[in-house]
């Protein structure tokens, strides 16, 4: 077994015995979850906020973060902590001192701080390119991140946690993300200076199914007008329906899309032959095409980053989207009154569909871009028009 060197405060160790060390900060304790890397140079508060990475710790391989701090308005879950996030975070550099006027007055802006507060388990001081190259070449691991400032660890029994754990393929996480009870949103996109405005809806009613949403998705779809319901996971498409609604959007989440669609599926299904204007969001893409008859897959490394090209064949445009995702489509198993919409220029994997007789599309990636580029913010205004 590995032996610890001195001043060793953190570490990483998967499940096939490696085991990296390095300066323990954020959360004390023991985090289990898969490593997977994020790309993004910005916008650590919102990736590490993000539902869809629920059971996950991430490696962030811009090497400085820390600096912008944190603050009220840039997480992006509806609630909770690491629970249903990131569980852990993983860094080149211990996290930098905030310097940036967003940030939380005093010792409440800090990374450190707020990881702490979180409960989010992290470790610096490692080598996160080569830990990157591991993941690009064998798939992402599973892990176990723990931090104790005294560096005592049980070396061998964090390897038995890492390799008992079976992985999220069969995983329903979106349950534990998703509200408990339906609410309004009226909160528009950022603006300078004022902030996130509040909307006045005077256009066409949305309901949003929530399997992990991200506030900024919410704030997207509110700044075109829409009168936005939020309803669980668990929500049926008769009840849906019973709202009225002009327009449902399948919101973002983590997990495996075939073991939520067990029962979101079937009302996915409902909701496509209702005639109802609908679009899907990562989590909700795939499990609209699991409804209308493809298949999902695994991901070695999955897509986590806001620098991916992306092919809108509708248009022959490329955008630079925003992606966090651990499944895909099978672009193979597309029925024939399915339209492929978008396309990976990084792997050639499906990024988006549309039924060819029905106003019914989704995308893999983050239209609102939340962290990353404005490219797909287009994706809002198209589902709009849908709906009259």
């Amino acid at each position: 077994m590995t032996e610890l060197l001195k001043g060793v405060t953190g570490v990483l160790v998967l499940a096939d015995g490696t085991v990296l060390q390095g300066v323990g900060c954020g959360a004390t304790g023991e985090a289990l979850g898969e490593v997977v890397f994020n790309t993004a140079m910005t916008g650590y508060q919102e990736i590490l906020t993000d539902p869809s990475y629920m059971s996950q710790i991430l490696a962030f391989t811009f090497p400085h973060v820390g600096n912008v701090g944190v603050n009220v308005e840039d997480v992006e879950q509806m609630g909770g902590g690491s629970e249903t996030a990131a569980r852990g975070a993983i860094f080149r550099d211990v996290p930098t001192d905030p310097a940036n006027w967003r940030a939380t007055p005093g010792e409440g802006g800090s990374l450190d701080g707020w990881m702490t507060r979180r409960g989010v388990v992290g470790l610096a001081g490692v080598d996160t390119r080569a830990l990157t190259a591991a993941i690009r070449d064998n798939g992402a691991p599973h892990a176990v991140i723990a931090h104790d400032p005294e560096g005592r660890f049980d070396l061998e029994a964090l390897v038995a946690k890492a390799r008992a754990w079976t992985g999220l393929v069969g995983l329903d996480l979106a349950r534990d993300a998703s509200t408990l009870q339906a609410f309004d949103w009226d909160e528009g996109v950022w603006d300078w200076p004022e902030g996130y405005p509040r909307v006045d809806a005077a256009g066409k009613s949305v309901v949003v199914i929530d399997y992990g949403v991200k506030r900024n998705i919410l704030r997207a779809l509110a700044s075109t007008g829409a009168k936005i319901t939020v309803v669980p996971a668990s929500t049926t498409a008769e009840e849906v329906l019973a709202r009225n609604p002009d327009g449902v959007v399948l919101s973002n989440g983590p997990g495996d899309p075939a073991a939520t669609g067990e029962y979101a599926v079937p009302e996915i299904k409902k909701l496509v032959d209702s005639g109802k204007p609908l679009m899907g969001i990562c989590l909700g893409h795939q499990m609209l095409a699991l409804a209308l008859g493809a298949k999902t897959v695994k991901m070695d490394q999955g897509h986590h980053g806001a620098n991916h090209p992306v092919k809108d064949l509708t248009t022959g445009k490329v955008e630079i989207v925003s992606m966090n995702h651990g499944f895909t489509v099978d672009r193979d198993s597309l029925p024939d009154a399915v339209q492929e919409t978008h396309v990976s220029l990084f792997d050639g994997t499906n990024c988006g569909i549309a039924l060819k007789d029905r106003p019914v599309f989704s995308v893999q990636h983050h239209p609102e871009a939340s962290p990353g580029p404005t490219d797909s913010l287009y994706l809002f205004d198209r589902f709009r028009q849908l709906m009259g």
